[in-house]
């Protein structure tokens, strides 16, 4: 091999060794491009699953408040005017009684009204006893009638999660309260091997299924917020059947 194809060799051999150089750093770079987008995007989905569980528990705190501000007019506010009334046109000590009676439960809705205007009642409670509490409360309020049932043993959920469950429950109660003129809410927990379910279930006048926009915000939310924590949602309703909310959860 003479001296002029060795030097046209090596000059080759540096070609190629220079473009496999550009083959890897363009590579390299297209590789740490594409990492530092996902871990962006990953920064960014982080931010609004914060941002929503945030908004979520303000939803909470103003639904709870709401709703103890009906208590207060509706239930506490008709006991005590009813006591005045009756302490007015007292006229033997049986009649005085009837006023003490009345008093002393207004006095135990008082008391049981307090303790949910703890903030550690609105904002730490787990979604098992925020379910009871806002079941408790609609039976006191005497919209209609709840029931909330139990099933299997109860095992320990991601606080988030708890938080977002319990508000897809409890814009059901509302819708419930304010749309379906119900007599009757069923709610029921079923702890399984693999999942938590959650059913609700009124006995309303339903609605429509093509017409579940025109019911409020409350219930189209649902499908979205359930699939932040990987949750299935499921809404069903025949009109004057009622309506049921059926939430899947999986425990792994």
């Amino acid at each position: 091999m003479d001296q002029d194809t060795q030097l046209l060799l090596i000059l080759v051999v540096l070609l190629v060794l220079f473009l496999l150089a550009i083959i890897v750093f363009v590579l390299f770079s297209v590789f740490m491009k594409r990492k530092n987008s996902l871990l962006r995007e990953q920064i960014e989905a982080e931010k609004r699953y914060e941002r929503a569980i945030a908004e979520t528990q303000i939803e909470i705190r103003e639904e709870t408040l709401r709703n103890i501000s009906w208590e207060l007019h509706d239930n506490i506010g008709q006991l005590l005017t009813l006591a005045k009334i009756k302490a007015q046109n007292i006229e033997d000590g049986e009649d005085m009684l009837e006023v003490a009676e009345t008093i002393g439960t207004g006095l135990n809705e008082l008391r049981a009204l307090s303790k949910s205007i703890n903030p550690e009642a609105i904002n730490g409670q787990s979604l098992l006893k925020s379910l009871d509490s806002e079941v408790a409360r609609f039976n006191r309020l005497k919209f209609l009638s709840a029931t909330y049932d139990l099933i299997g043993d109860p095992v320990q959920l991601n606080p988030k999660a708890e938080i977002i469950l319990f508000r897809i429950v409890q814009e059901f109660m509302s819708n419930t309260m304010k749309h379906s003129k119900a007599s009757k809410l069923q709610i029921r927990v079923q702890f399984k091997a693999d999942a938590l379910e959650i059913t609700a279930l009124d006995d309303g006048v339903g609605f429509d299924a093509e017409k579940l926009l025109e019911r409020g915000i409350g219930l189209s939310n649902i499908d979205k917020r359930a699939q932040l924590i990987g949750a299935q949602a499921r809404i069903s309703s025949i009109p004057g059947a009622g309506t049921q909310l059926k939430l899947y959860y999986p425990l792994d």
